[in-house]
């Protein structure tokens, strides 16, 4: 990962100082509550005084000091000093960074006068008799044993105390863990849930922006979409130009991401690249908008089909690496999702290109019924949509009605242009194009519902039509609704032998076949659009009205 970091600023000793002594007051104030007495309190580690309350004694601080480092060592209550019914005490506390604190104070353990122990009492406090007479004065009695017991007793608790508080933030933190992980496996679950092809990348991306803006502490988030690589020029579908999506606070045009991905150097990098204020505060920086940056690219494979950008954090802290594998992670799916949706695109093309070449194919070979396919298919499809076909199989029945006659190729072109009617031999012989045609597509697997359309729409409603004699809705209803705008288109166009028949024959013709070679409800569902098949049987097109997609 290519990561750039300001290098983190060491604490000064004023600031530890200020921690240490926060510590310690709040030491001094709990065993206080304790035992009645003030204590002073000394670092375990260095042995040096750390907090003592306004007025009272301390002894011999240097004394005290190494003392309480052995005392911390031991993690034990002991008296490190004892003198004509005086003793002082040392509480150690382990603080949670593994640190250590010694809250130290002097005790009247025995019943001799203040008088006898005031010279006692004034070595070990470093003081004078007199001020010690004072001090004596206002002190609690400890018998010696419940002294030591309760300092024990108090060791334990403020080890229990530190235990419960280092406890209490890791589950605070490992909370926030989850917290965050199950967002982001939210995150992923959603954008894994949504990589249907259904769905371009455009609204996956708008998706993954949209939960990232949220998660991620960061002022503003954007994808460039990047049109595929290597693009065909006959391909449609694909966009063609660089899209910009954004959410939050996102200020960049199109112009200043790529120069912002050129002055990064991430063009084409394969791991994230992050920028803070270690490199945007230098004087050649040109993006002042900028402060910090994450780029991940979209990839799949060796092709790049865009990146995601994220700028600035929300609270003017580093981006760094748990931000960068996050927008990884959904960099990842998206860019898989934009090559599967690429690979979709060019295998629609071409899917395109065999059923536009193989129904130009059918046309070269018999000029005569030039836009038959595209006709029956179109008329097909009318009659499908007024019966509530769904918009899947409307599809179907459209390309249904585009190849159902491909079969063609396969016979004689002597056969085929006869100009004369056919002998019994010659029509066994065209009889033979829908299981040809069938052959001919069996094969490409897109196309597999299409196949029962091309077999069976010369079945006829009463069972004497070809090639298996079905009947009824033996035969599959697309075969049954192409087997009559098949008829209506051959009945109305030019054949070499005769001119197309007028609408009034052609109607009557079908009318009187209802029930007998056509389906009946379907027949009545074509005179129910009459009008509609009949602008388009008038109206011829150049192209073909394909999306292959459809069918993938």
């Amino acid at each position: 990962m290519s990561v750039y970091h300001e290098p983190l600023t060491a604490l000064s000793e004023s600031t530890r100082s200020a921690s240490l002594a926060e510590r310690a007051s709040r030491l001094a104030d709990t065993v206080e509550k304790w035992f009645g007495v003030a204590f002073c309190v000394y670092d375990g580690d260095s042995g040096a005084l750390a907090y003592a309350p306004p007025g009272m004694p301390r002894g011999s601080v240097e004394l005290r000091g190494e003392l309480c480092k052995q005392v911390a060592a031991r993690r034990k209550a002991e008296a490190i000093e004892e003198d004509d019914g005086l003793l002082t005490l040392a509480i150690p506390s382990i603080e949670p960074d593994g640190s250590s604190l010694v809250a130290v104070a002097t005790f009247v353990t025995a019943g001799a006068s203040n008088e006898e122990k005031a010279p006692s009492a004034a070595s070990i406090l470093d003081m004078d008799e007199d001020s010690a007479r004072i001090w004596l004065a206002k002190q609690p009695f400890w018998p010696a044993d419940a002294l030591m017991r309760t300092a024990q007793l108090a060791t334990e608790k403020l080890t229990s105390d530190q235990r419960t508080n280092r406890l209490r933030g890791e589950v605070a933190a490992l909370s926030h863990n989850i917290s965050t992980t199950y967002e982001e496996i939210s995150l992923l679950y959603r954008l894994t849930q949504n990589l249907s092809l259904a769905i371009d990348d455009e609204k996956l991306s708008r998706i993954a922006l949209d939960w990232l803006n949220v998660t991620l502490p960061i002022e503003g988030i954007a994808a460039l979409l990047l049109p595929p690589p290597n693009l065909s020029s006959t391909n449609r579908e694909a966009r063609r130009e660089p899209l910009l999506l954004s959410e939050g606070d996102w200020s960049l045009s199109l112009g200043d991401v790529n120069d912002l991905l050129s002055a990064v150097g991430a063009s084409g990098a394969r791991r994230p690249v992050v920028i803070n204020q270690l490199v945007t505060t230098s004087e050649s920086w040109r993006f002042p908008a900028v402060r910090q940056l994450i780029v991940v690219s979209l990839c799949e494979g060796s092709r790049c089909f865009g990146y995601l950008i994220a700028v600035n954090h929300n609270a003017g802290k580093e981006l760094g690496t748990i931000e960068a594998n996050l927008m990884a992670s959904v960099a990842s799916i998206l860019g898989i999702h934009c090559g599967n949706s690429d690979l979709y695109r060019r295998r629609a093309e071409l899917l395109t290109g065999i059923v536009r070449a193989l129904t130009s194919a059918i046309d070269a070979k018999d000029p005569y019924t030039c836009g038959h396919s595209d006709r029956v298919a179109r008329v097909a499809e009318r009659i499908a949509k007024h019966l509530g076909l769904d918009q899947r199989t409307l599809h179907t029945i459209y390309l249904s009605g585009l190849v159902h006659d491909i079969g063609k190729i396969g016979i004689n072109d002597e056969v085929l242009r006869k100009p004369g009617p056919l002998t019994p031999d010659e029509f066994e012989h065209i009889k033979t194009h829908p299981a040809l045609g069938y052959k001919i597509l069996v094969d490409l697997n897109e196309l597999d519902e299409v196949l029962p359309v091309v077999l069976h729409h010369h079945e006829n409603w009463d069972g004497k039509g070809y090639p298996d004699g079905l009947a009824g809705e033996e035969s599959p209803l697309l075969a049954r609704i192409v087997a009559v705008a098949d008829a209506f288109d051959a009945m109305g166009s030019d054949r070499p032998y005769r001119e197309g028949m007028p609408d009034g024959k052609v109607d009557a013709i079908l009318r009187a076949g209802a029930g007998a070679q056509w389906d009946p409800h379907v027949i009545e569902a074509f005179f129910a659009v009459r009008e509609d098949i009949r602008e388009i049987a008038r109206r011829e097109r150049d192209t073909l009205d394909l999306d292959m997609r459809q069918w993938l």
